[in-house]
């Protein structure tokens, strides 16, 4: 489902989340406040409103959030001894390089309740948040509603710029899901994609094949927010980006269109950095945050699909905003899975690559 690397302003945003007369619950009175570490924009707002706010007020555990999430400033905070987080907002593929350079504590399932989970959407370093695409987006003033004639439909339409001419945006600054759709625009199959990409040639061909397209890419992107805010403001005509964010563009008027067609299938987690101060406490807020009734809330505010399965025999959400979410049946067939074993073993080397492509 992006990994983010996301700032609000540029700035941290802390919030103290919890009412006093919550902290009077039995054994969280005396507690230092957890502090757990989200994105900005509408995915940290979603996240707000569904989980942390009512998980905190019901669970009595006191929290401090911050925007700004990041598993390579959680490895550093781990190498330099001074962890100050205690719960961090990850794509998967974050959380598994992290946890094989052993940033991470290992959840603890005896407190965290995932009997109910999808299988795969959670390890034995992080446990899965939603379920989210990566997706090829476009300006459909230009080229066409979803689906309709002549509109984009293939990876292979958004790095042809003779069949659709105009201006693209590409993920800065982080490798994950940016080498997977140069692959499938280079005529590899989805399920083909990996094994080619833990080859060094294949690694080399995905960069080859975004070079050829970088004299078209006017814009980076650097997070989700500035994935929408690329389409509200029609700077480009396509980009890469995560399913929920654009359609909370769209609500706000933004004329973007996308297709789960080759999209990338993919969850964020929560991970907890290795010598969390408040770890005991962190791990029972996940327990909460982690419980269907919360994830049930969360399409209201961001289409991405619930990681346990029980939200979706709770929720209250129309049929057609649940057959929008990349977690439904109609549309897991369409997408590549995420391959976390890959990213453990190579997202190294492939962000090497990556970052030498952009600097040129």
């Amino acid at each position: 489902m992006k990994l983010h690397n996301e700032y609000s302003g540029g700035k941290l945003a802390h919030t103290i989340v919890g009412a006093a007369a919550a902290m009077l619950v039995s054994g969280v009175a005396h507690a230092d406040p957890v502090t757990v570490v989200s994105w900005g924009g509408s995915y940290g707002e979603a996240q707000d409103k569904a989980l942390f706010t009512d998980a905190s007020k019901n669970s009595g555990i006191e929290i401090i959030r911050e925007s700004g999430a990041s598993m390579s400033k959680a490895c550093l905070q781990v190498q330099s001894g001074a962890v100050t987080w205690d719960l961090v907002v990850t794509g998967s593929g974050g959380a598994a390089s992290a946890a094989a350079e052993g940033c991470l504590e290992k959840i603890d399932y005896s407190v965290v309740d995932v009997s109910d989970f999808y299988p795969n959407l959670y390890t034995d370093y992080c446990v899965g948040a939603d379920v989210f695409a990566t997706v090829m987006a476009w300006n459909t003033e230009k080229y066409g509603e979803p689906g309709t004639e002549g509109a984009p439909s293939t990876w292979a339409d958004f790095f042809d710029v003779e069949k659709f001419p105009g201006t693209r945006a590409y993920r800065a600054n982080n490798v994950d899901g940016a080498l997977e759709p140069a692959l499938m625009a280079d005529g590899v199959p989805p399920e083909q994609v990996y094994e080619v990409l833990s080859t060094r040639e294949g690694k080399e061909r995905a960069i080859a094949k975004i070079r050829e397209l970088k004299p078209h890419i006017a814009v980076f992107w650097e997070s989700g927010a500035m994935q929408a805010q690329l389409m509200k403001d029609a700077e480009v005509d396509m980009t890469t980006g995560w399913n929920g964010r654009f359609d909370n563009a769209k609500k706000d008027g933004a004329a973007v269109g996308y297709t789960f067609n080759q999209a990338m299938l993919d969850y964020d987690c929560f991970a907890m950095p290795k010598g969390a101060p408040n770890k005991d406490m962190a791990m029972k807020f996940l327990a909460e945050v982690s419980k269907p009734e919360y994830q049930a809330n969360l399409p209201f505010h961001i289409t991405y699909g619930p990681t346990n399965k029980k939200a979706y025999e709770v929720t209250t959400a129309p049929k057609e905003l649940i057959e929008a979410l990349p977690s439904h049946p109609n549309n897991v067939p369409l997408m590549l899975p995420i391959n976390l074993d890959w990213y453990a073993e190579h997202r190294a080397e492939a962000l090497e690559l990556y970052m030498e492509l952009l600097s040129e």
